[in-house]
């Protein structure tokens, strides 16, 4: 007797949303929830002819068996989940944890810097380096004050945590670099920085520390496209090496990354997420739905 198909067990039990164009998404998985470790990510399916994008875990509650995701609304398929994605309703797909978990043990002394997007995915780094015994200072950059998230869930991970605003708003006005210049002058015993934003963020803070000699890891998300290696689409330049983001990273030593080739890269389906996006929006007006709203956003590429 064939059986009724089952629905997708991956049902969204929480929602925030930050601003126009930055959602949280609380999904219930108890296997990757207790699997999950910081840095790593998961491939999402929203819906049955959906994209596979893979998107970094922000958070896991082992407890609770949920995993968090922080989306940015900048492509047609981020857009469409900020639209369609809410509380009891379910992905059709989630797979993961993926890449190679973060390296968190040895440091006595870490500063953890978050810039945009790039915030959330630093939380698990902060909180596993303080579970690890480390001494955590913590960098966070948003654009103005209206748009700080989860400034409480730092602060109790960290035992310093430094506030930068484009604007002046809040904090220190200035950008991430700002902040690591403060922490480096404050603290001469800095065993590493771990960086996570984009590419432009995370090459500002390498060179940052390059002078200092400090060890610093970034964290290559952004570049990737479907997240198993098999596409080719997430080669980086290591040094004298090539290697994939999605299978050998996402983290790599910044000073080794070739920053100017992986933004290059970025650029390379531009065209083709443009046309989508706008096939989207056509669809939505036709069918009476308002596309979700834009803003320009550095990170990842638009998916």
């Amino acid at each position: 007797m064939h059986e009724p198909e089952q629905a997708p067990p991956f049902e969204i039990v929480a929602r925030e949303d930050f601003s126009d164009v930055t959602y949280l998404l609380e999904i219930r998985h108890p296997l990757m929830a207790k699997a999950a470790k910081p840095g790593q990510f998961v491939i999402v399916m929203a819906h049955e002819h959906g994209e596979r994008i893979p998107l970094t875990i922000a958070d896991f509650d082992r407890d609770k068996g949920t995993i968090t995701l922080v989306i940015q609304a900048v492509g047609k398929t981020t857009r469409e989940m900020q639209q369609i994605c809410r509380v009891g309703t379910r992905l059709y797909g989630m797979v993961g944890p993926m890449g190679l978990p973060s390296h968190l043990g040895g440091a006595k002394k870490v500063v953890c810097v978050g810039g945009g997007l790039g915030v959330a995915p630093i939380f698990p780094q902060a909180r596993g380096f303080k579970e690890s015994g480390a001494y955590v200072i913590g960098i966070v950059g948003f654009r103005s004050k209206s748009l700080i998230f989860w400034e409480k869930k730092f602060r109790s991970v960290c035992d310093e945590l430094i506030v930068c605003t484009d604007d002046g708003s809040a904090g220190l006005k200035g950008l991430v670099t700002l902040g690591i210049k403060a922490a480096i002058d404050k603290h001469s015993d800095i065993d590493e920085v771990v960086a996570i934003g984009p590419p432009i963020m995370m090459k500002a803070c390498a060179e940052a520390t390059r002078p200092h000699k400090i060890k610093t890891t970034v964290s290559l998300n952004p570049v990737m496209v479907d997240g198993t290696g098999m596409c080719g689409g997430c080669r980086v330049k290591i040094g004298e090496k090539t290697m994939f983001a999605c299978v050998d990273g996402p983290d790599f030593d910044g000073h080794k990354v070739d920053f100017d080739d992986l933004m290059a890269r970025l650029k390379r389906y531009a065209e083709e997420e443009k046309k989508a996006l706008e096939k989207w929006q056509e669809t939505c007006r036709l069918s009476g739905l308002v596309p979700a709203p834009s803003r320009a956003s550095a990170g990842a590429p638009p998916a």
